[in-house]
Protein backbone atom coordinates (compact mmCIF):
# COMPACT_ATOMS: atom_id res chain seq x y z
CA UNK A 1 0.00 0.00 0.00
CA UNK A 2 1.27 3.58 -0.67
CA UNK A 3 0.09 7.30 0.40
CA UNK A 4 -0.18 9.61 -2.35
CA UNK A 5 -0.80 13.42 -2.56
CA UNK A 6 -2.83 14.78 -5.43
CA UNK A 7 -3.48 18.68 -6.01
CA UNK A 8 -6.57 19.18 -8.25
CA UNK A 9 -5.67 21.83 -10.72
CA UNK A 10 -8.91 22.52 -12.67
CA UNK A 11 -12.48 21.76 -12.30
CA UNK A 12 -11.87 18.15 -14.89
CA UNK A 13 -9.22 17.10 -12.68
CA UNK A 14 -11.21 17.72 -9.81
CA UNK A 15 -14.03 15.41 -11.02
CA UNK A 16 -11.98 12.66 -12.21
CA UNK A 17 -10.74 12.15 -9.05
CA UNK A 18 -13.80 12.69 -6.94
CA UNK A 19 -15.22 10.00 -9.10
CA UNK A 20 -12.58 7.49 -9.42
CA UNK A 21 -11.82 7.53 -6.06
CA UNK A 22 -15.66 6.92 -5.52
CA UNK A 23 -15.48 4.38 -7.62
CA UNK A 24 -12.08 2.54 -6.25
CA UNK A 25 -13.23 3.03 -2.12
CA UNK A 26 -10.00 4.35 -1.53
CA UNK A 27 -9.05 5.33 2.05
CA UNK A 28 -8.78 9.22 2.05
CA UNK A 29 -6.71 10.55 4.60
CA UNK A 30 -7.14 14.42 3.82
CA UNK A 31 -10.07 15.41 3.28
CA UNK A 32 -12.48 12.89 4.68
CA UNK A 33 -14.95 12.08 1.86
CA UNK A 34 -14.24 12.25 -1.90
CA UNK A 35 -17.05 15.20 -1.58
CA UNK A 36 -14.84 17.39 -0.24
CA UNK A 37 -11.88 17.14 -3.10
CA UNK A 38 -11.82 21.01 -4.05
CA UNK A 39 -9.31 22.38 -7.13
CA UNK A 40 -6.29 24.05 -5.45
CA UNK A 41 -6.24 21.58 -2.12
CA UNK A 42 -4.64 18.68 -1.52
CA UNK A 43 -6.06 15.27 -1.49
CA UNK A 44 -4.08 12.36 0.51
CA UNK A 45 -5.24 9.02 -0.13
CA UNK A 46 -4.21 5.45 0.72
CA UNK A 47 -3.78 3.45 -2.42
CA UNK A 48 -4.16 -0.46 -1.46
CA UNK A 49 -1.48 -2.75 -3.68
CA UNK A 50 -4.28 -4.26 -5.63
CA UNK A 51 -5.54 -0.72 -6.95
CA UNK A 52 -2.21 0.70 -7.17
CA UNK A 53 -2.09 -1.02 -10.45
CA UNK A 54 -4.85 0.46 -11.83
CA UNK A 55 -4.95 3.79 -10.11
CA UNK A 56 -1.26 5.21 -10.26
CA UNK A 57 -1.54 4.61 -14.73
CA UNK A 58 -5.03 5.99 -14.97
CA UNK A 59 -3.64 9.39 -12.98
CA UNK A 60 -0.67 9.64 -15.89
CA UNK A 61 -3.42 8.82 -18.24
CA UNK A 62 -5.52 11.58 -17.40
CA UNK A 63 -2.34 13.66 -16.87
CA UNK A 64 -3.03 14.27 -13.10
CA UNK A 65 0.35 15.32 -11.13
CA UNK A 66 0.74 12.95 -8.16
CA UNK A 67 3.43 12.75 -5.24
CA UNK A 68 3.94 9.50 -2.84
CA UNK A 69 4.20 10.26 0.75
CA UNK A 70 4.50 6.98 1.90
CA UNK A 71 5.88 3.91 -0.90
CA UNK A 72 5.54 1.27 1.91
CA UNK A 73 3.05 1.57 3.94
CA UNK A 74 3.19 -1.31 5.49
CA UNK A 75 7.24 -0.81 6.27
CA UNK A 76 6.16 2.83 7.84
CA UNK A 77 3.39 1.01 9.95
CA UNK A 78 6.39 -1.28 11.29
CA UNK A 79 9.05 1.83 12.10
CA UNK A 80 6.39 3.22 13.92
CA UNK A 81 6.24 0.04 16.17
CA UNK A 82 8.70 -1.36 16.39
CA UNK A 83 10.18 -2.44 19.64
CA UNK A 84 6.74 -2.49 20.93
CA UNK A 85 6.97 -6.20 21.50
CA UNK A 86 9.96 -6.28 23.58
CA UNK A 87 9.27 -3.02 24.98
CA UNK A 88 8.79 -4.36 28.71
CA UNK A 89 5.57 -2.81 30.13
CA UNK A 90 7.13 -0.07 32.24
CA UNK A 91 5.91 0.04 36.10
CA UNK A 92 3.76 3.13 35.89
CA UNK A 93 5.58 5.84 38.23
CA UNK A 94 7.79 5.27 35.04
CA UNK A 95 5.11 5.14 32.65
CA UNK A 96 6.62 6.32 29.10
CA UNK A 97 4.32 9.79 27.69
CA UNK A 98 6.92 9.22 24.19
CA UNK A 99 5.65 6.51 23.48
CA UNK A 100 1.56 5.22 21.53
CA UNK A 101 -0.24 3.52 24.31
CA UNK A 102 -2.78 0.56 23.64
CA UNK A 103 -6.32 1.06 25.74
CA UNK A 104 -5.16 -1.22 28.23
CA UNK A 105 -2.02 0.80 29.03
CA UNK A 106 -4.18 3.76 29.40
CA UNK A 107 -6.81 2.55 31.23
CA UNK A 108 -4.32 0.95 33.72
CA UNK A 109 -2.02 4.64 33.60
CA UNK A 110 -5.69 6.40 34.74
CA UNK A 111 -6.09 3.83 37.56
CA UNK A 112 -3.18 4.29 39.14
CA UNK A 113 -3.88 8.52 38.99
CA UNK A 114 -6.44 7.86 40.90
CA UNK A 115 -5.04 6.00 43.19
CA UNK A 116 -2.11 7.89 43.30
CA UNK A 117 -2.99 11.53 43.30
CA UNK A 118 -6.63 11.37 44.89
CA UNK A 119 -6.36 15.28 45.95
CA UNK A 120 -6.79 16.05 42.07
CA UNK A 121 -7.80 13.56 40.43
CA UNK A 122 -11.16 11.38 39.88
CA UNK A 123 -11.34 9.35 37.74
CA UNK A 124 -15.10 8.08 36.64
CA UNK A 125 -16.97 6.88 33.15
CA UNK A 126 -19.75 8.58 31.65
CA UNK A 127 -21.26 5.18 30.08
CA UNK A 128 -20.33 2.10 27.93
CA UNK A 129 -19.28 1.79 24.83
CA UNK A 130 -20.85 -0.63 21.95
CA UNK A 131 -19.25 -3.69 22.80
CA UNK A 132 -19.66 -2.93 26.48
CA UNK A 133 -16.28 -1.07 27.24
CA UNK A 134 -16.06 1.78 29.81
CA UNK A 135 -16.23 5.55 28.86
CA UNK A 136 -13.42 6.67 31.57
CA UNK A 137 -13.29 10.76 32.40
CA UNK A 138 -10.53 11.71 34.66
CA UNK A 139 -11.78 15.40 36.73
CA UNK A 140 -8.81 16.72 37.31
CA UNK A 141 -8.30 20.11 39.31
CA UNK A 142 -8.36 21.37 43.51
CA UNK A 143 -11.42 20.51 45.24
CA UNK A 144 -11.06 24.54 46.17
CA UNK A 145 -14.43 25.07 46.43
CA UNK A 146 -18.01 23.21 45.42
CA UNK A 147 -18.88 24.96 42.11
CA UNK A 148 -16.30 26.03 39.74
CA UNK A 149 -15.78 26.61 36.05
CA UNK A 150 -14.79 23.09 33.93
CA UNK A 151 -13.32 22.60 30.48
CA UNK A 152 -13.99 19.47 28.77
CA UNK A 153 -11.03 18.28 26.74
CA UNK A 154 -11.86 14.74 24.89
CA UNK A 155 -8.92 12.84 22.31
CA UNK A 156 -9.14 9.83 19.97
CA UNK A 157 -12.68 10.47 18.54
CA UNK A 158 -11.37 8.68 15.62
CA UNK A 159 -9.37 5.83 16.35
CA UNK A 160 -6.64 6.38 13.56
CA UNK A 161 -5.65 9.65 14.98
CA UNK A 162 -2.75 8.12 17.90
CA UNK A 163 -1.65 11.55 18.77
CA UNK A 164 -4.92 12.76 20.45
CA UNK A 165 -5.16 10.37 23.06
CA UNK A 166 -0.80 10.94 23.55
CA UNK A 167 -1.95 14.29 23.97
CA UNK A 168 -4.60 13.99 26.32
CA UNK A 169 -2.28 11.87 28.66
CA UNK A 170 0.57 14.80 28.02
CA UNK A 171 -1.83 17.27 29.42
CA UNK A 172 -2.87 15.45 32.48
CA UNK A 173 1.22 14.40 33.29
CA UNK A 174 1.85 18.32 32.76
CA UNK A 175 -0.89 19.55 34.86
CA UNK A 176 0.33 17.39 37.52
CA UNK A 177 4.03 17.48 37.43
CA UNK A 178 3.69 21.36 37.13
CA UNK A 179 1.13 21.86 39.41
CA UNK A 180 3.38 22.98 42.37
CA UNK A 181 6.24 25.01 40.70
CA UNK A 182 3.84 27.17 37.56
CA UNK A 183 1.96 29.91 39.09
CA UNK A 184 -0.39 29.50 35.83
CA UNK A 185 -0.88 25.78 36.30
CA UNK A 186 -1.65 26.41 39.92
CA UNK A 187 -4.16 29.22 39.03
CA UNK A 188 -5.95 26.96 36.87
CA UNK A 189 -6.19 23.87 38.92
CA UNK A 190 -7.36 25.90 41.34
CA UNK A 191 -9.80 28.19 39.60
CA UNK A 192 -11.58 25.59 37.47
CA UNK A 193 -12.33 21.72 36.51
CA UNK A 194 -10.40 19.98 33.70
CA UNK A 195 -12.78 16.49 32.54
CA UNK A 196 -10.32 14.88 30.13
CA UNK A 197 -11.32 11.61 28.30
CA UNK A 198 -8.23 10.58 26.71
CA UNK A 199 -9.81 8.06 24.63
CA UNK A 200 -13.29 9.01 23.29
CA UNK A 201 -13.79 6.13 20.90
CA UNK A 202 -12.74 2.91 22.60
CA UNK A 203 -13.45 0.33 20.41
CA UNK A 204 -12.20 1.91 17.41
CA UNK A 205 -8.63 2.73 18.96
CA UNK A 206 -8.59 -0.92 20.48
CA UNK A 207 -9.76 -2.19 16.83
CA UNK A 208 -6.31 0.01 15.39
CA UNK A 209 -4.15 -1.86 17.95
CA UNK A 210 -5.10 -4.87 16.77
CA UNK A 211 -7.07 -5.15 13.23
CA UNK A 212 -6.28 -2.23 10.87
CA UNK A 213 -4.16 0.75 11.84
CA UNK A 214 -6.55 3.08 10.14
CA UNK A 215 -9.75 2.66 11.12
CA UNK A 216 -11.57 5.30 11.88
CA UNK A 217 -15.02 4.84 13.12
CA UNK A 218 -16.52 3.03 15.90
CA UNK A 219 -16.85 -0.20 16.07
CA UNK A 220 -21.62 -0.66 16.26
CA UNK A 221 -22.62 -3.41 13.62
CA UNK A 222 -24.95 -2.33 10.37
CA UNK A 223 -27.20 -5.18 9.73
CA UNK A 224 -27.49 -4.26 6.27
CA UNK A 225 -24.82 -3.54 4.92
CA UNK A 226 -22.17 -5.79 6.79
CA UNK A 227 -20.07 -2.80 7.62
CA UNK A 228 -18.71 -1.78 11.28
CA UNK A 229 -19.22 2.10 12.53
CA UNK A 230 -19.94 5.42 12.41
CA UNK A 231 -17.87 8.18 12.26
CA UNK A 232 -18.52 9.75 15.94
CA UNK A 233 -17.86 13.34 14.61
CA UNK A 234 -20.73 13.49 12.11
CA UNK A 235 -23.13 11.60 14.90
CA UNK A 236 -24.33 14.75 16.84
CA UNK A 237 -27.74 16.33 16.40
CA UNK A 238 -26.63 19.77 14.91
CA UNK A 239 -27.76 19.19 11.30
CA UNK A 240 -26.97 15.97 11.09
CA UNK A 241 -26.09 14.21 8.13
CA UNK A 242 -26.39 17.34 6.04
CA UNK A 243 -23.74 18.32 3.99
CA UNK A 244 -19.84 16.83 4.64
CA UNK A 245 -21.75 13.34 6.12
CA UNK A 246 -23.09 10.40 4.32
CA UNK A 247 -25.72 7.76 4.43
CA UNK A 248 -24.06 5.06 3.32
CA UNK A 249 -22.68 3.03 5.98
CA UNK A 250 -19.66 1.78 4.73
CA UNK A 251 -18.35 5.33 4.29
CA UNK A 252 -15.82 6.78 6.80
CA UNK A 253 -18.20 9.85 7.06
CA UNK A 254 -21.26 7.52 7.90
CA UNK A 255 -23.44 9.45 9.90
CA UNK A 256 -25.38 6.32 11.60
CA UNK A 257 -28.94 5.60 11.86
CA UNK A 258 -29.90 8.62 13.30
CA UNK A 259 -28.00 11.41 15.67
CA UNK A 260 -26.98 9.79 19.26
CA UNK A 261 -27.12 6.32 17.74
CA UNK A 262 -23.64 5.80 19.19
CA UNK A 263 -23.56 4.67 22.79
CA UNK A 264 -20.50 6.87 23.38
CA UNK A 265 -21.46 9.64 21.53
CA UNK A 266 -25.29 9.70 23.68
CA UNK A 267 -23.06 9.17 27.11
CA UNK A 268 -20.76 12.19 26.42
CA UNK A 269 -24.00 14.21 24.67
CA UNK A 270 -25.43 13.47 28.11
CA UNK A 271 -22.70 14.31 30.24
CA UNK A 272 -22.16 17.44 28.75
CA UNK A 273 -25.95 18.73 28.64
CA UNK A 274 -26.32 17.77 32.73
CA UNK A 275 -23.15 20.03 33.30
CA UNK A 276 -23.60 22.51 30.26
CA UNK A 277 -24.03 25.45 33.22
CA UNK A 278 -20.32 24.65 34.36
CA UNK A 279 -18.73 24.07 31.48
CA UNK A 280 -17.33 27.05 29.82
CA UNK A 281 -14.90 25.76 26.88
CA UNK A 282 -15.04 22.40 25.50
CA UNK A 283 -11.62 20.91 23.45
CA UNK A 284 -11.13 17.90 21.00
CA UNK A 285 -8.15 16.66 19.48
CA UNK A 286 -7.81 15.24 15.74
CA UNK A 287 -4.88 14.89 13.62
CA UNK A 288 -3.75 15.40 10.88
CA UNK A 289 -3.65 19.26 9.53
CA UNK A 290 -1.96 22.15 12.21
CA UNK A 291 -5.13 23.33 12.37
CA UNK A 292 -7.24 25.50 15.33
CA UNK A 293 -10.49 24.89 14.65
CA UNK A 294 -13.90 27.25 15.84
CA UNK A 295 -17.45 26.65 15.16
CA UNK A 296 -19.37 26.84 12.48
CA UNK A 297 -18.33 23.32 10.90
CA UNK A 298 -21.54 23.09 8.88
CA UNK A 299 -22.50 26.57 7.49
CA UNK A 300 -20.69 29.35 6.55
CA UNK A 301 -21.60 31.90 8.95
CA UNK A 302 -19.86 33.76 11.90
CA UNK A 303 -20.33 33.18 15.16
CA UNK A 304 -22.23 35.85 17.67
CA UNK A 305 -19.23 36.20 20.22
CA UNK A 306 -16.88 35.63 16.96
CA UNK A 307 -14.36 38.66 18.92
CA UNK A 308 -13.38 36.85 21.56
CA UNK A 309 -13.25 33.40 20.19
CA UNK A 310 -11.21 34.43 17.26
CA UNK A 311 -8.94 36.51 19.38
CA UNK A 312 -8.47 33.44 21.95
CA UNK A 313 -7.42 31.51 18.76
CA UNK A 314 -5.31 33.91 17.09
CA UNK A 315 -3.03 34.24 20.84
CA UNK A 316 -3.15 30.02 21.12
CA UNK A 317 -1.75 29.64 17.52
CA UNK A 318 0.33 32.08 18.29
CA UNK A 319 1.80 30.37 21.37
CA UNK A 320 1.94 27.48 20.07
CA UNK A 321 4.47 28.80 17.11
CA UNK A 322 6.72 29.94 19.71
CA UNK A 323 7.73 26.30 20.84
CA UNK A 324 9.21 25.34 17.60
CA UNK A 325 8.10 27.61 14.90
CA UNK A 326 5.31 25.15 13.91
CA UNK A 327 2.65 27.65 12.25
CA UNK A 328 -0.93 26.14 12.70
CA UNK A 329 -4.03 27.81 10.23
CA UNK A 330 -6.96 29.11 12.40
CA UNK A 331 -10.34 30.30 12.11
CA UNK A 332 -14.34 28.64 11.65
CA UNK A 333 -13.94 25.09 10.58
CA UNK A 334 -16.26 25.17 7.59
CA UNK A 335 -13.49 27.78 5.71
CA UNK A 336 -10.83 27.12 7.35
CA UNK A 337 -10.88 22.84 6.50
CA UNK A 338 -14.38 21.67 5.07
CA UNK A 339 -18.23 21.96 5.79
CA UNK A 340 -19.25 19.31 8.20
CA UNK A 341 -22.38 18.70 9.74
CA UNK A 342 -22.98 16.61 13.19
CA UNK A 343 -19.75 17.17 14.89
CA UNK A 344 -19.07 17.51 18.22
CA UNK A 345 -17.77 21.06 17.98
CA UNK A 346 -20.74 22.25 16.84
CA UNK A 347 -22.81 20.70 19.00
CA UNK A 348 -21.11 21.53 22.32
CA UNK A 349 -21.30 25.41 20.95
CA UNK A 350 -25.00 25.15 20.42
CA UNK A 351 -25.55 23.63 23.54
CA UNK A 352 -23.76 26.81 25.40
CA UNK A 353 -20.32 26.37 25.72
CA UNK A 354 -19.23 29.60 24.53
CA UNK A 355 -15.55 28.69 23.63
CA UNK A 356 -15.67 25.13 21.32
CA UNK A 357 -12.41 24.20 19.57
CA UNK A 358 -11.00 21.38 17.62
CA UNK A 359 -7.78 20.98 17.28
CA UNK A 360 -5.84 19.36 13.93
CA UNK A 361 -2.26 18.38 15.43
CA UNK A 362 0.73 17.46 13.44
CA UNK A 363 1.48 16.98 10.91
CA UNK A 364 0.75 18.41 7.44
CA UNK A 365 0.99 14.88 5.80
CA UNK A 366 4.52 13.63 5.53
CA UNK A 367 3.51 11.07 8.41
CA UNK A 368 -0.39 11.58 8.24
CA UNK A 369 -2.01 9.73 10.68
CA UNK A 370 1.78 7.65 11.07
CA UNK A 371 3.25 10.42 13.27
CA UNK A 372 6.45 8.61 14.59
CA UNK A 373 6.97 8.70 18.42
CA UNK A 374 10.12 11.20 18.16
CA UNK A 375 7.21 13.42 17.76
CA UNK A 376 5.05 12.86 20.71
CA UNK A 377 7.17 15.10 22.50
CA UNK A 378 7.49 18.61 20.03
CA UNK A 379 4.01 17.97 19.54
CA UNK A 380 2.40 17.87 22.38
CA UNK A 381 4.77 20.59 24.00
CA UNK A 382 3.41 23.70 21.31
CA UNK A 383 -0.01 22.37 21.88
CA UNK A 384 -0.08 22.02 25.39
CA UNK A 385 1.37 26.13 25.31
CA UNK A 386 -2.15 26.82 23.53
CA UNK A 387 -4.32 24.88 25.63
CA UNK A 388 -3.42 26.93 28.70
CA UNK A 389 -3.18 30.17 26.60
CA UNK A 390 -6.77 29.07 25.87
CA UNK A 391 -7.51 28.13 29.10
CA UNK A 392 -5.81 31.25 30.50
CA UNK A 393 -8.35 33.50 28.10
CA UNK A 394 -11.15 32.02 29.77
CA UNK A 395 -10.58 32.96 33.38
CA UNK A 396 -10.35 37.16 31.95
CA UNK A 397 -13.59 38.28 30.84
CA UNK A 398 -13.80 38.93 27.16
CA UNK A 399 -16.04 41.51 25.66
Amino acid sequence: DKVIRVVPESERETQILRAAFNRLKVDLWQPSSPFHIVEGAVADVRVPQNATRSLLPFLQQANIQYTILISDLQQAIENQTAGRSHRSRRSLPGYNYEVYHSLEEIEDWMHYLNRTYSDLVHMFSVGKSYEGRPLYVLKLGKRSRPYKKAVWIDCGIHAREWIGPAFCQWFVKEALQTYQADSDMRKMLTQLYFYIMPVFNVDGYHFSWTNDRFWRKTRSKNMRFHCHGVDANRNWKVKWCDEGASLHPCDDTYCGPFPESEPEVKAVAHFLRKHRKQIKAYLSFHAYAQMLLYPYSYKYATIPNFNCVESAAYNAVNALQSAYGVRYRYGPASSTLYVSSGSSMDWAYKNGIPYAFAFELRDTGHFGFLLPEMLIKPTCTETMLAVKNITLHLLKKCH
